[in-house]
């Protein structure tokens, strides 16, 4: 059985290519699994734009300048040479943009595996597990597709809230914050917890487009286009969390507030704007890294409240999303090469309705 991967060429990612390759005999210890469906947002585009830097391209490596995107979905056992792994078992995880994938399984346990790959062993934990649906707390067969395409952004989102709190807003608890990127998921996941907090007003800054939509979600205070700055008062006590990674509005934004208290860069929705934040005023840029709080919160909380705690806010936000009289998301389903691609073309251009959420399968 042959094998599809979808690879973009790293120094631009607009260029695109699909290989099929030969599937690998499995090794003792091995198994093979078929990418069934998995997720595609600006949060995977991140990954791309930050793939150097944050070594995204290491979990599946390609050669010759090309990378495979990593992104969530779930995977069903197609083959197996590791005692305690079946036939037929469905996990969810970080897959490559493939139509199947070999991983080794290591840490066993009821609850599923880590992926134990020599090349995978100085990245992060929470990258390289693997769950099993059958024994996940989050997992429910109606709601996959949500959880592929907001549970690992939701999760950043609650840290993202989550560290902001722990660290009293910088001092601007009683100011903004500003949102850029309103329109993504993991800024709305964002403001959805911000939201709880009393003292703090969220602005959500985004295209002229998208401020109809990002006033639908009703989780911001106020909603500006990316022109409308001079509508925030210039000496307001703020936070800025950038989810668009455009240098020139957060030059603008460093620019303008002069009492900026924490400036925190989280995703670059804005592929084609990015840039470094040298010779900026105010605080530096400093980037967002999740799996960093969860390492924080599982110390001081314990593993067991932390799933706890994330679990009832995942379940909260979910009734929100998949409200039927006023739905945050729409699922759209892309099977085969060409539709993926087509999808990723989109999503890369930052093109289409912000309520969808795009669902690919190249197997």
């Amino acid at each position: 059985m042959d094998t599809v991967d979808f690879l973009v060429r790293k120094d631009q990612l607009s260029r695109t290519e699909l290989r099929m390759m030969p599937a690998p005999a499995l090794d003792a210890g091995q198994v093979r699994l078929r990418v069934d469906k998995f997720a595609l947002t600006a949060n995977n585009i991140t990954y791309a734009a930050f793939g150097d830097a944050m070594n995204y391209w290491g979990f599946y490596p390609a050669a010759d300048g090309w990378g495979r995107i990593p992104v969530w979905g779930f995977a069903s056992v197609i083959a197996s040479a590791c005692p305690g792994i079946e036939v037929g078992e469905r996990f969810y995880g970080y897959y490559p943009m493939s139509s199947a994938v070999v991983l080794q399984p290591s840490r066993l346990a009821t609850a599923g595996f880590a992926d134990g790959a020599a090349h995978r062993a100085a990245l992060h934990a929470v990258y390289n597990s693997y769950l099993r649906c059958s024994s996940d707390p989050f997992y429910t067969a109606q709601t996959e597709d949500q959880q592929a395409l907001l549970r690992p952004l939701f999760i950043t989102s609650w840290l993202i809230d989550d560290f902001l709190a722990d660290n009293d807003f910088f001092g601007a608890g009683d100011g903004l914050v500003l949102l850029s990127s309103a329109s993504s998921k993991t800024a709305w996941g964002t403001a959805f917890q911000l939201a709880q907090r009393k003292g703090i007003e969220l602005v959500g800054l985004t295209s002229a487009a998208n401020v109809d939509f990002c006033k639908s979600l009703g989780c911001y205070h106020r909603i500006l286009d990316y022109g409308q700055l001079d509508q925030i008062a210039a000496d307001a006590a703020c936070v800025y969390v950038d989810f668009a990674g455009n240098a020139a509005l957060r030059k603008d934004i460093h620019t303008r507030f002069a009492n900026l208290k924490y400036s925190s860069s989280i995703g670059g929705t804005h592929v084609d704007q990015l840039g470094g934040a040298r010779d900026i005023p105010g605080p530096r840029a400093t980037l967002f890294f999740a799996p960093a709080q969860i390492k924080k919160r599982s110390g001081e909380w314990g593993a067991d409240i932390l799933g706890q705690r994330l679990l009832q806010a995942w379940q909260a936000f979910l009734g929100t999303v998949s409200n039927p009289a006023a739905p945050w998301l729409v699922v759209k389903h892309h099977r085969g090469p060409q539709a993926v691609s087509a999808a990723y073309a989109d999503v890369l251009a930052g093109r289409g309705d912000p309520r969808l959420g795009h669902m690919l399968s190249l197997a």
